[in-house]
């Protein structure tokens, strides 16, 4: 069998409180494999969207992984410091939110956004960058994509954002998309 792509390792995750550390995730591990699709499943507040900010370095303070590895692609990646964790995420590990409302920045067009993170992890020039985020908006089902690009999140459905959040996530080709409740309520809320 080939080494896992992601591979989590007794991952703990404390949280402190006036009324003393609590640990939404505890002792979790688990592989992935290129090619592989992993669910998590449970109710609400099981600690499925705590894991996936705590594999894609996006937790909120004073959350903080106490105890575990993370390794991407073989390297360690839960103990890099936040630049080199930046540089990671949205190129080689990236995440779907679950509301992609709060995704998107309402004062740039879906082009903008899309332009923006593409050259963030892409050598591509201003031009190349626009017909792949073009490409991107026609393959996740966006109608009209060329002039969709010129748009506001505000003058898209909730269904056709998420889809842009989708493309913002696929931009770059990572090795791992973490979706956070990628379709609806009725849906796992965490993909991995």
């Amino acid at each position: 069998m080939t080494e896992p792509i992601l591979s989590i390792s007794n991952l703990t995750v404390d949280i402190p409180t006036r009324l003393g550390l609590f640990q939404p995730v505890r002792n979790v591990s688990y592989d992935i494999h290129p090619g592989e699709i992993r669910g998590v499943v449970g109710e609400s507040g099981a600690g499925k969207s705590m894991t996936g900010n705590a594999v894609i370095g996006l937790l909120d303070p004073p959350a903080t992984i106490s105890s575990g590895e993370i390794w991407l692609a073989g390297r360690r990646v839960d103990n890099l410091p936040a630049e080199e964790q930046r540089l990671i995420r949205g190129k080689e590990i990236a995440m779907v939110f679950q509301d992609p409302l709060t995704s998107l920045n309402p004062l740039f067009t879906v082009g903008e956004q899309l332009v923006e993170t593409i050259q963030l992890h892409l050598s591509l020039s201003a031009a190349d960058a626009k017909a792949r985020a073009i490409e991107l908006l026609q393959a996740v089902a966006i109608p009209d994509p060329e002039p969709r690009f010129h748009q506001y999140p505000h003058q898209f459905s909730g269904g056709m954002r998420q889809r842009v959040v989708i493309a913002l996530a696929i931009c770059s080709d990572p090795k791992v998309i973490v979706a956070d409740e990628p379709t609806s309520p009725s849906k796992p809320r965490c993909l991995i």
